[in-house]
């Protein structure tokens, strides 16, 4: 999709229902880091993962843009795709993107803001690289292969000249003027983003309730996909901080209606197991080589094709654990256009796909 000069590519699971989720990843990744949880997210629509300008093979704009550009960018989603107060899912810089539209949009009413930056005792390079890598070691190894893939395809001088406007980009000010209702996740390994630092959010945002996912770390939304799925379809079906608070201490909405911040237990949130086989590894080896490539080339109809690929190694995956996603039978790939294709990390409540990339 365009948004002046500058091109948006939108993957879509799912067709059915009237409310739709909107994701958007962090500076320099794509829209894979999403494949695990966006399954998860469809009971009330389709999910829409962004790949943002000049991240996962999207073409670099002229100049680099701002947080505020690049909130622009997913407003001009929203409206092209005809969403109607969509569920808006942020990670990393993508939380500031997300919050600065939903500040614009007082419409907007339900926000999910996972791992936000930037903490603002920590707002300086040498701070931020140390924290990275701190969370990272707690990261698991098929997250790190994800970041570093999609930083070079992404390419060291772009990233380097987005970095600075996220670092400067004064969330604080912006969470004050968000009237949606909002939901705030951390994992516990995350040093980019300390409980102090959740807990001032919190005070900040006039509607908030705020969890922690034990186990995890700064891509909490990977490994420990079926914990934060469920919560973000809770809050969006009952925003936590519109709940009673009766009861807390014994019931953990009633604890995120009182304002404490909730953790959720690993073996809780952790996604369930599923069948694996070399061949399928092979699979999803190749998809993702294929797909590298093609986004690196720019051919959006490869990229199609690659994601279809690799959508049908994970409905296989679930199928042989004995856990077929909803949906699993459908067609993966939806023609949307002349660049179509279906995007990558298939599960349930998936009819079908499709991955836009349209001038």
């Amino acid at each position: 999709m365009r948004h002046g000069e500058v091109r948006a590519r939108v993957s879509t699971i799912g067709a059915d229902g009237d409310r739709a989720f909107v994701l958007v990843a962090g500076i320099g990744v794509a829209s894979n880091y999403y494949e695990n949880l966006a399954p998860g997210l469809g009971e009330f629509g389709p999910v829409h993962a962004l790949d943002l300008p000049g991240f996962a093979g999207v073409p670099y704009p002229k100049r680099p843009m701002s947080i505020q550009r690049y909130a622009a960018v997913v407003g001009t989603v929203i409206d092209e795709l005809g969403l109607v107060d969509p569920v808006l899912v942020g990670h990393s810089m993508g939380t500031q993107v997300v919050a600065e539209l939903a500040s614009q949009r007082p419409e907007l009413s339900t926000l999910v803001l996972i791992g936000p930056v930037t903490n603002p005792r920590e707002r300086s390079l040498p701070k931020l690289a140390f924290r990275f890598l701190e969370s990272s070691a707690h990261e698991p190894f098929r997250v790190a292969m994800l970041a570093v893939g999609a930083y070079l395809l992404c390419g060291f001088r772009w990233f380097s000249a987005v970095l600075p406007r996220m670092m400067r980009y004064r969330i604080e000010d912006v969470l004050p003027r968000i009237q949606a209702h909002t939901l705030v996740i951390r994992g516990e390994h995350d040093s980019l983003v300390p409980r102090s630092w959740l807990r001032e959010m919190a005070g900040l945002l006039p509607r908030a309730s705020t969890w922690e996912i034990e186990g995890a770390a700064h891509s909490v939304m990977y490994d420990h996909a079926k914990g934060v799925a469920e919560l973000c379809v809770d809050h969006a079906r009952e925003p936590f901080d519109t709940r009673s608070a009766e009861g807390a201490g014994q019931d953990l909405a009633a604890d995120a209606a009182a304002g404490k911040l909730v953790q959720v237990a690993d073996e809780e949130a952790r996604n369930r197991k599923v069948h694996v086989t070399p061949r399928l590894v092979l699979q999803v080896l190749r998809s993702r080589w294929n797909e590298f490539f093609a986004s690196a080339a720019n051919r959006p109809r490869d990229i199609a094709e690659a994601k279809t690929e690799h959508f049908q190694a994970q409905v296989e995956a679930f199928r042989g654990a004995g856990a077929e996603p909803d949906g699993a039978g459908a067609e993966a790939g939806a023609e949307c256009g002349a660049e179509s294709g279906a995007e990558a990390g298939g599960g349930s409540q998936a009819e079908e796909r499709g991955s836009q990339d349209r001038a």
